[in-house]
């Protein structure tokens, strides 16, 4: 059976005695590989090496660490294939969304290209009687990152490429669920020109996360997983004075206004809470009807929708969505299916039991929706991740914006309408941190950043983006003076000024 072990220096590393943890092929229940779980030794050995690498990646020019990202860009492009079928594999997502993960993670690498102008400083000539005043940006040193399961390429590139190409090593902490395409990309990235010791992947779990958390040589730490995990992380990391950035958990809304074309949002919603088994950080899982009317039209035109969906294996060109990620997590939201039918929810159609012919130990989950869903329910405050679609009936316009606003996380909303004054006016009000306007999964381009709200987010700058650089750099100051005809100044015991 395959192992799949770490990426230290440049090339496959096993640590011996290692501990070795299965993963599985969501579509068929079966181990395919297992991954072999490291501990504090190994983080050890990646700070090492990568400490050792650093200073010279630093040194080379933003011209040349640039050449380095466009040939990664060119390699996974030229491997895209490859890797969307790799990571289906272990994720159980369809192929063509496994492109999507991977093409957004390469949008962020597309703009790390772009390193030069990125880091420029600023200069003031004559801040004050031949004194000069500029400010440059340096790397941190070595930094680390630690994703999750479902976007095993995406997130990984979010954090790896802009801190690789501001000149920091970089250390990898991917899922161990689905821990092949860090790995995969790593070898691009040494393929491309980075140095050997430059990234270093390493799989594990607490113990590994822990260990990165209190290890003193890393600088900056960015997570993204769930939200009492993300608090927890970024409060022992920051207890270490480390730079922390943790992006959590979401329970995002879709507000459909009386005006909006319910054609379009129906095919819009299909997408956004079905999409990848509804396992994204950014799914649509809360539709919020402004009206009676609104509600009873809408949920006519869902439920044959939903009911044409197809559920199918990650290879299946034709499925809408495959599997769950592992049967644990399938039970999990089966739990919650029953807990929103015991809290008084009506359910409408229900995705438990579905069974694929021939993948019958697949972890497969039909599509699910929940009418008359109520603030204060459990199922509606925590997120469920998973094919599950709730909707809450909303009286006003004001009041959907209140749903959103007051709730525990504050990732994405959305609202669908026609009426250019009611978008404006949400987007205003809404106290959320990414907000799409008749766009239902409202991740921000590359060149903006990423970041939720509340217990969405825990630290001040957001995933790539300008965010990105400035999360990945500090800024030194620099105050020159050059005095004229070697003229000695009168001494003085009062603060500077420039006058």
């Amino acid at each position: 059976m395959r192992t799949i072990h770490q990426f230290i220096d440049g090339a496959a590393y096993t640590e011996a005695g290692g501990r070795l943890q299965d993963v599985f092929n969501p579509s068929t229940g079966a181990v395919q590989a297992q991954v072999s779980l490291g501990g504090s030794a190994l983080v050890d050995r990646a700070v090492a090496s990568a400490v050792k690498a650093q200073p010279a990646w630093a040194a080379v020019n933003p011209q040349r660490r640039a050449r380095v990202m466009f040939e990664f860009k060119r390699l996974i492009e030229a491997n895209m294939k490859e890797l969307a079928e790799l990571l289906s594999s272990e994720h159980g997502k369809v192929v063509s969304d496994s492109m999507g993960d991977i093409q957004r993670g390469l949008d962020v690498v597309e703009f790390a290209c772009g390193i030069p102008h990125l880091m420029k400083g600023e200069f003031t000539d004559g801040a004050g009687p031949g004194i000069d005043v500029y400010s440059l940006r340096q790397p941190i040193g070595v930094a680390a990152g630690i994703t999750p399961f479902n976007f095993p390429a995406m997130i990984p590139l979010w954090m790896l490429a802009p801190a690789i190409a501001c000149g920091n090593a970089f250390i990898l902490k991917p899922s161990e669920r689905d821990p092949s395409v860090p790995i995969r990309l790593a070898e691009l990235l040494i393929e491309a020109g980075l140095p050997p010791g430059v990234l270093n992947v390493i799989q594990g779990d607490k113990v590994v996360v822990d260990a990165i958390l209190d290890h003193p040589a890393i600088k900056a730490v960015s997570f993204v997983g769930s939200s009492d995990i993300a608090n927890y992380v970024y409060g022992r990391g920051a207890a270490n004075g480390k730079r922390m950035q943790c992006m959590g958990g979401a329970k995002n809304h879709g507000i459909v206004m009386p005006d909006a074309d319910l054609d379009q949002t129906v095919a819009d919603i299909m997408g956004a809470a079905y999409g990848s088994a509804g396992e994204r950080c950014m799914a649509l899982p809360v539709v919020v009807p402004v009206g009676e009317s609104t509600a009873e039209a809408l949920r006519a035109k869902l439920i044959p929708a939903i009911e044409a969906l197809r559920v199918g294996v990650s290879t299946d060109n034709d499925a809408h969505y495959g599997p769950v990620v592992t049967g644990q997590h399938k039970a999990r939201i089966e739990g919650y299916i029953q807990m929103a039918i015991d809290e008084g929810s009506e359910l409408v159609v229900d995705g438990r039991g579905f069974k694929l012919q021939g993948h019958e130990e697949g972890y497969f989950l039909g599509p699910t929706l929940f009418d008359h869903v109520k603030p204060g329910m459990k199922s509606y405050e925590d997120e469920i991740f998973g094919p599950v679609l709730q909707m809450v009936r909303a009286s006003s316009a004001d009041e959907a914006i209140e749903l959103a606003s007051k709730h525990q996380y504050g990732n994405g909303v959305a609202i669908f309408t026609r009426n250019g004054d009611a978008a404006r006016e949400f987007a205003a009000k809404v106290e959320v941190g990414m907000v799409g306007i008749n766009v239902p999964i409202p991740v921000p381009v590359s060149y903006y950043s990423f970041g939720g709200w509340k217990r969405s987010g825990f630290g001040d700058l957001n995933q790539y983006g300008m965010d990105g650089i400035r999360f990945y750099t500090r800024t030194k100051t620099v105050t020159a003076r050059w005095p004229k005809g070697g003229a000695v100044s009168d001494q003085s015991f009062v603060i500077p000024t420039m006058r």
